[in-house]
């Protein structure tokens, strides 16, 4: 892979802006080293999951480009093999590309059907070393993500409704739960969502979705939204978080018809120019539709 600091296109955002990625080779060592390690890998014994792990790496350092590529190989290569399509149209949204990544999930969706769940392996570990999600979670969720940011409520309502049922721990659950209660409220249905999120208990273990966690505490009312906003953007591995929190903080003033809020804080999440996560794409989204 090309390492020099040159910055590399990978799209546009939905307002319109060149999307770039920077490989920094000092401060990205250690990535730019696990990418070495799975291209050694691969060398040494072409599979699928080694093929899987080059384009993973790829997309941690942000080349999505190079991913998209090595995930496309993967699908020619093992084509009844449906992990290589969840990873395409994952890349297929961090590049807004929302109509080739549904093709890639609904597809991924037919080859997994009546398999075992297959948990996937983190390529960036929570705390506790825990792999959390399976594939097939991941299928629905992202789905339910790409019908989403597409303004197709209806069908992101029937893929977070399949996903919920592979959501087997809290971190998989409230994760799911948050994308469906904000569905929901998109179509109006609010009694509804109140009814989806009454399960979500403050003592559940919560691994890494804290974020979400949060945000469905926050429309039970149990916190409030300046308590959601705490997190402090400036340091690096806190910034996803700012963007997840801020992206359900900005809808819910939406939902309650308080534009002007909710187009502050969707700008205050781009401000972080983390334009590869999807608190941010889906601000995108809305400050597009309210522009």
């Amino acid at each position: 892979m090309h390492t020099s600091e040159s910055q590399v296109f990978q799209g546009f955002s939905f307002l319109g802006d060149s999307l770039f990625t920077q490989v920094d080779s000092v401060s990205q060592k250690a990535q730019l080293e696990k990418l070495q390690l799975a291209e050694q890998a691969y060398e040494d014994e072409q599979t699928l999951e080694h093929l899987i792990w080059i384009g993973r790496r790829e997309a941690y350092l942000g080349r999505h480009d190079l991913a998209i590529k090595t995930f496309s190989k993967a699908i020619k290569d093992f084509p009844t093999a449906y992990e290589p399509l969840r990873h395409r149209g994952h890349r297929y949204i961090s590049i807004r590309k929302l109509d080739e990544a549904i093709i890639d999930f609904e597809k991924a969706a037919r080859l997994m059907e009546g398999l075992p769940i297959q948990i996937e392996e983190d390529g960036l570990p929570n705390a506790l070393n825990i792999p959390l999600s399976s594939v097939q979670f991941n299928v629905w969720y992202h789905l339910g993500l790409a019908h989403y940011l597409k303004g197709d409520f209806e069908k992101a309502l029937a893929a977070y409704q399949q996903c919920m049922q592979v959501s087997d721990n809290d971190d998989l659950i409230v994760a799911t739960l948050d994308w469906y209660y904000m569905t929901l409220v998109k179509l109006d249905r609010m009694e509804e969502a109140k009814q989806a999120i009454s399960i979500v208990r403050e003592d559940m273990e919560i691994i890494e979705n804290d974020a979400y966690f949060r945000r469905i505490l926050m429309y039970q009312g149990k916190i409030s939204p300046s308590d959601l906003m705490t997190t402090n953007k400036a340091s690096d591995e806190q910034r996803l978080q700012y963007v997840t929190q801020g992206y359900g903080l900005g809808n819910h003033y939406l939902a309650l018809g308080d534009t002007l809020m909710a187009k502050s804080i969707f700008q205050h999440v781009l401000e972080t120019g983390y334009w590869s996560a999807f608190g941010y794409i889906a601000s995108e989204m809305e400050l597009a539709k309210l522009e």
